[in-house]
């Protein structure tokens, strides 16, 4: 009965005395819901999806009605309010985000028999506090824990704290919070997990080099907070087997590059094409096969140039290296050119010095190469025309000289890929070679090129996001919350440099 325009609980359904699965989702279903329907369908469901709707809550606790066959509720994308409705009996599979649900999360949530959610997402509602702690004392059944784009604060909790080979969780999105202190060293027993998202919080901590030992993890993502120091050299050739999307960008780590992890992420290496299928993790119960919903799909949010995007679907084959907006000196490694799967390449925004190697032009999977923003110098390499899939290049603000190569995707990149070069000539620049024209790039505060660059970026990410959220991040929240971002966003670079 989903998508019928229902804008009631049809009445027949409570003479329905063994219904075990309800789709009612994507209605117009409003207000609370009803007394009799909780009273007599939640007793025998199974399964019940009441997402997409207009509801605002439950007449009662919903403790107090009897959910003991319930394996899976959807309550998400409605106008839930107040505090968390907590089942009589935790469901494996509970789904509340896109609310307006507000307030602590009980401790009543772990449960008292030590039972927990497979699935449990909390995501995109206003609540506070800090997470129970018993979040790190349970042996778990999880797989999905989605709290991100919340108000929660204080420290992470203690996951997969007891060790040993239970069952762990393969994804933690705990972004868009205020979670801080460091990240608990227990994350090292989450033997399963492969997605790993704290961005956008107040952690204060070195780089997590002790979770390269996780065999399964190939999402990590740090960026935005204030992680710090040098990055170590790897104490062993094995580090981060996995891992194809890493962002660690907005943060305050400076040394050099890490030349030697690049030569050890082993899955970046590879081209990857035939893995078409989203990043996800099943979800299961006796009604999957019947619903043909078995999956939660992983999502995750890249910011560049000043751009949010939201990718509710992340491919397989897509790999990500985001390093920008740090303090990182010395040379770009050649190393780096061995991550052939590449798509995304983002340093900019740091202290690099030194030429572009020549061998980038071997990342021939790229589509986006930002190395804006740092102090490079020497020519402009002929070899990255052989770049031919990449729709996006930004060498802009550094001391690059030279005549810009020509050919392939080099003859469509706009002006402003090279502004802020004032010895680079050729097309597109005014300043032609040989010419004694002195380039006048625009002020960096005109609109007009970051609007151009944000199209672009639009363009890069479309072919791997189902669908995206496009904003300029310069609201309140990043600025009182990351104020070196805002400096950083706008190339105030001396600010970052006296650090």
């Amino acid at each position: 009965m989903a998508g019928c325009n229902l804008n009631e609980f049809p009445a027949f359904l409570e003479k329905l005395d063994s219904l075990a699965e309800l789709d009612l989702s994507h209605n117009s279903l409003s207000g609370y819901i009803p007394e009799w329907f909780l009273g007599s369908r939640l007793q025998t469901l199974s399964y019940l999806n009441l997402s997409g709707n207009s509801l605002m809550g439950f007449p009662r606790d919903l403790s107090y009605y009897n959910s003991s066959q319930l394996e899976s509720i959807d309550l998400r994308f409605n106008k839930l309010r107040g505090s968390l409705p907590l089942p009589s009996r935790q469901p494996p599979i509970y789904l509340v985000s896109n609310n307006m649900l507000s307030g602590e999360i009980p401790p009543e949530i772990c449960g008292t028999d030590g039972n927990f959610f497979s699935v449990l997402d909390l995501s995109k509602n206003n609540f506070t506090g800090e997470l129970p702690q018993c979040f790190g004392q349970l042996n778990w059944n999880l797989d999905v824990l989605a709290l991100h784009s919340n108000n929660f604060r204080g420290r992470i909790p203690s996951f997969c704290s007891s060790g040993g080979s239970y069952h762990t969780p393969k994804m933690i999105d705990l972004s868009d919070n205020q979670f801080e202190g460091p990240l608990p060293r227990s994350l090292s027993n989450c033997s399963s997990i492969t997605f790993l998202n704290v961005g956008n919080n107040k952690i204060n901590d070195s780089f997590p080099s002790w979770l390269g030992s996780l065999p399964n993890l190939g999402v990590l993502i740090l960026r935005s907070n204030y992680f710090h120091g040098g990055i170590e050299e790897p104490e062993s050739g094995s580090v981060f087997p996995q891992l194809q999307i890493i962002d660690i960008s907005f943060n305050y780590f400076q040394g050099s590059l890490p030349a030697s992890y690049f030569q050890y992420w082993r899955y970046m290496e590879e081209y990857g094409h035939e893995n078409t299928n989203y990043l996800s993790a099943y979800m299961f119960g006796p009604w999957v096969v019947a619903n043909d919903y078995p999956i939660y799909d992983f999502s995750m949010t890249i910011i560049n140039k000043g751009v949010e995007m939201e990718y509710r679907k992340i491919l397989g084959y897509f790999k990500v290296l985001d390093l920008s907006s740090n303090n990182f000196t010395g040379n770009i490694p050649g190393s780096i050119s061995s991550l052939h799967g590449l798509h995304l390449l983002n340093i900019s925004n740091n202290l690099l010095t030194g030429s572009i190697p020549p061998s980038l032009g071997a990342l021939t999977r790229l589509e986006a190469l930002d190395l804006s923003r740092n102090d490079l110098s020497g020519e402009i390499p002929q070899q990255l025309t052989e770049l031919k899939s990449i729709s996006l290049l930004n060498v802009s603000y550094n001391n690059l000289s030279g005549p810009i190569p020509k050919g392939n995707q080099f003859d469509t990149f706009p002006n402003n890929s090279y502004w802020g070069n004032p010895r680079l000539c050729g097309d597109p620049l005014s300043r032609k070679c040989g010419s004694s024209m002195l380039l006048s790039p625009p002020s960096q505060k005109d609109e007009g090129p970051d609007a151009q660059f944000e199209v672009e970026w639009k363009a890069v990410a479309a072919g791997y996001a189902v669908t995206f959220v496009m904003g300029i991040v310069i609201g309140h929240k990043m600025i009182t919350k990351h104020a070196s971002w805002f400096a950083k966003t706008f190339g105030l670079r001396q600010l970052m440099r006296r650090r």
